[in-house]
């Protein structure tokens, strides 16, 4: 039997370039080329947005040494072929051209996880891991994210999003519709992942300050109320038509923080023997009660199925402790690292996490080739 050819993709014009890349070799490279069931083909696109493909970008000491530009001045870029399937060229005075089976995104953020990199993969017929276009749109817009699975009945605090432009514009307008909302306030940008340019806000002198700290990486701005008497979990979901959860996990922040990039991503998992991505500071399973814990799962299976998620992604949720009430917080539709530490606990490893998600590729891939998408008509006969 012939390998499938696999292209991870990953980099790109993105703040959360850099945790690509772990993500991507880490990861994703690192297992699927243990299972030995696949050809591994890495693509890097630079910050620039240029695309790579060379053996050696599987390494990341080439990314932690520093040394990335240089080696890339010496290599020719990557042109895309796309029709009926992706081929992927590397130029040159002989170009060499590779035929791609499956793409597993590890592009997160913008110009990639948003569903950009997903809609050239539908134009080019070609199989993908992870969630397809509309619901790496939604997911990734934490304002519609949330009016959609609002309309399904799932909760979240209350928040106000506007465009930066109107900020700029007519400051005083914006700040009299937010001052329905009550402190302390999340101020977040729309788009971004990782927590980046998120502030906590506890009264109205620092407001201004943080709208424009998320305007500077957004166009879009959310800002929400703050869940009281707060336990925050997040829970990883993988699946198609059946998704099913790994572990409800609960990220271990003091109570006057949030979990932010510094938590996710620098801590090295220095207490509590985590990984070096950082989840260290987590409980796996959250320490919550049995009824609270099940609930959790069966609204993030829930918000997965409202924004029309497939494959993988992971949904975070706060918890008033005194209240009992769970509310929906956002969806990461490619988590960090897959979350492989929290599915390896659920007792999947990364190696048959990254098989399972090829498999959900190609089954939904095969499941939407019985659509119809040509219609025939006469209506061009008349002109």
């Amino acid at each position: 039997m012939n390998k499938l050819t696999i292209a991870v993709v990953f980099g790109s014009r993105s703040t959360e370039h850099d945790v690509s890349v772990v993500t991507a070799i880490g990861s994703i490279i690192k297992p699927l080329e243990m299972s030995g069931n696949y050809n591994v083909v890495p693509v890097y696109i630079d910050k620039n947005g240029n695309w790579f493909s060379d053996p050696k970008l599987k390494d990341i000491s080439l990314f932690s040494s520093g040394k990335i530009d240089e080696f890339l001045q010496k290599q020719k870029p990557l042109a895309i072929k796309i029709g009926n399937c992706l081929e992927l060229v590397k130029l040159g005075i002989k170009p060499k051209s590779i035929k791609i089976d499956v793409v597993f995104p590890a592009t997160h953020g913008t110009h990639g996880e948003d569903g950009e990199l997903m809609g050239l993969l539908e134009m080019a017929g070609v199989p993908y891991v992870g969630c397809d276009m509309p619901s790496s749109v939604l997911s990734m817009d934490k304002a519609l994210a949330k009016i959609i699975t609002a309309a399904s009945g799932i909760p979240s605090s209350k928040f106000i999003w506007f465009y930066e432009n109107e900020f700029k514009t007519d400051k005083q307008a914006v700040l009299r519709r937010l001052s329905d909302l009550k402190f302390p306030l999340f101020v977040k940008p729309v788009h971004l992942g990782s927590s980046i340019a998120i502030t906590k806000v506890n009264d109205a002198s620092q407001l201004i300050n943080a709208i424009e700290v998320a305007a500077h990486y957004d166009n879009k701005i959310i800002v929400e109320e703050a869940v009281t008497n707060l336990v925050e979990v997040t829970v990883p979901v993988m699946g198609n038509l059946k998704p099913v959860p790994a572990l409800v996990e609960q990220p271990l922040t003091e109570s006057e923080n949030f979990f932010d990039f510094e938590s996710k991503y620098m801590r090295s998992g220095k207490k509590g023997g985590g990984s070096k991505q950082a989840q260290g500071y987590s409980k796996l399973p959250a320490d919550i009660p049995t009824v609270l814990y099940k609930r959790a799962e069966n609204l993030a299976i829930d918000v997965y199925k409202a924004l029309g998620c497939s494959g993988i992604a992971r949904v975070d949720l706060l918890i008033d402790m005194h209240s009992k009430e769970i509310y929906f917080n956002e969806v990461n539709p490619l988590p960090g690292s897959l979350y492989e530490h929290n599915w390896r606990q659920s007792g999947i490893s990364s190696v048959e996490l990254v098989d399972k998600l090829v498999k959900l590729s190609i089954e939904r891939f095969d499941s939407r080739k019985n659509l119809t998408t040509v219609f025939t008509t006469s209506y061009l006969k008349q002109y």
